[in-house]
C-alpha cells in the first residue's frame, strides 16, 4: 500500500480543472465498493470516516477498517475525517488520518478562526491537511433562506489569511441530502469570487442530487474536492432491497449486490467529477511506502 499526499491529490484536481471525490464509508463492504471503484475508474479517493459511521463504530474501528481494506487495494486512496469535532481531530491525529476536516463552522466567525488556527497548526506539526467550513450547509427539504447559509466572500478571504486552512468548504446552494423539489442552481459567481480571494482550492458538500452541469460550472469556478454519500448510500440500499425483493435471500447476497449498485454509482460520479483515469497521471513520485 502507498501513503498518498492528500494535499498533492487536491492540487492536481486544480491543476487539471477537475475535483477529486470524497465518499463517506458506513461498513465493510461500502469501504470496498468505494476502492473497487477507485481502482475501476483509475481515480484518487478521499475515504471519508464521517458522522455518521462514529456513533455507529467510534472514531478508531471505522480508521481501522478502513485501513485493513485499503492495505489490499491498489487505489490511490487517502483516509480522511469528515466534519470533525475539535477533540475528534486530535484523536484522529493519533491514529494516522492522512487528512483532517474540522468542522467549526457552528461556532461564531471569530471563534471560529481562533478554533481553525490551532486545529492548522496542530495538524500541520504532524505534515497532515486541514479542511475547514464556513458558511453552513443545510438540510434538504428544510425551509431554507439562502442568505443566511451562504458564505461571505469577504470572511472567507480573512478566515483563510489567518488560519492557514488547506482546503475550503464553503456554502453556496449545496444540501445535506437530496431535496425532493428542483434544486436551485449553484451560486457559481460566488465560488469564483471566493476562489479568487482565498487563493485555495474549495471544497463543495452535499453534491449529491445537483445537476451535472452545476457540477462542472462549479469546478470550473474553483471547486476541486466534491463530497458525495447520499446518491451511493442509496444505490447501496437500492441492491439490498431488489435483493430481498425476490424472497428469503442470505444478508450476504443482499450486501454484496448493494456493494456491486455502490461500486457502479462511485465510478459514474468520479467520471462527472472528472477524476476518472487520474490516478496515473499525477505527480505523486513522493509516495513511500506505508
Amino acid at each position: 500500500m502507498g501513503k498518498f499526499d492528500p494535499a498533492e491529490i487536491v492540487e492536481s484536481a486544480r491543476r487539471g480543472g477537475y475535483a477529486v471525490g470524497g465518499f463517506n464509508m458506513h461498513n465493510v463492504e461500502t469501504t470496498q465498493a468505494l476502492l473497487q471503484a477507485a481502482e475501476l475508474a483509475d481515480a484518487p479517493v478521499f475515504m471519508q470516516v464521517g458522522r455518521a459511521v462514529v456513533p455507529h463504530m467510534g472514531l478508531a474501528e471505522s480508521f481501522r477498517m478502513t485501513q485493513r481494506e485499503l492495505s489490499k487495494s491498489d487505489a490511490q486512496a487517502v483516509i480522511h475525517l469528515d466534519h470533525g469535532t475539535y477533540d475528534e481531530v486530535f484523536e484522529a491525529l493519533q491514529l494516522g488520518f492522512d487528512s483532517i476536516m474540522f468542522d467549526g463552522s457552528h461556532l461564531d466567525f471569530e471563534d471560529n478562526i481562533e478554533a481553525t488556527k490551532h486545529v492548522v497548526k496542530v495538524c500541520h506539526s504532524f505534515g497532515v491537511p486541514v479542511e475547514a467550513e464556513l458558511g453552513k450547509i443545510p438540510d434538504a427539504n428544510t425551509a431554507i433562506n439562502w442568505p443566511d447559509f451562504y458564505t461571505s466572500v469577504d470572511e472567507a478571504e480573512r478566515f483563510v489569511a489567518e488560519t492557514g486552512v488547506d482546503f475550503l468548504a464553503i456554502s453556496a446552494g449545496v444540501m445535506h441530502g437530496v431535496t425532493a423539489t428542483e434544486p436551485l442552481p449553484l451560486d457559481i459567481e460566488r465560488i469564483a469570487r471566493i476562489r479568487d480571494v482565498t487563493g485555495i482550492p474549495l471544497v463543495l458538500h452535499g453534491a449529491s442530487g445537483v445537476p451535472l452541469d452545476d457540477i462542472r460550472a462549479a469546478i470550473a469556478a474553483g471547486i476541486n474536492k466534491l463530497n458525495a454519500d447520499t446518491d451511493l448510500r442509496h444505490a447501496f440500499r437500492r441492491g439490498i432491497e431488489e435483493t430481498w425483493a425476490l424472497g428469503d435471500r442470505q444478508l450476504e447476497d443482499a450486501m454484496a449486490e448493494g456493494r456491486r449498485q455502490m461500486i457502479e454509482a462511485t465510478v459514474q460520479k468520479m467520471r462527472e467529477f472528472g477524476c476518472a483515469d487520474r490516478s496515473q497521471n499525477q505527480n505523486l513520485a513522493q509516495a513511500v511506502t506505508a
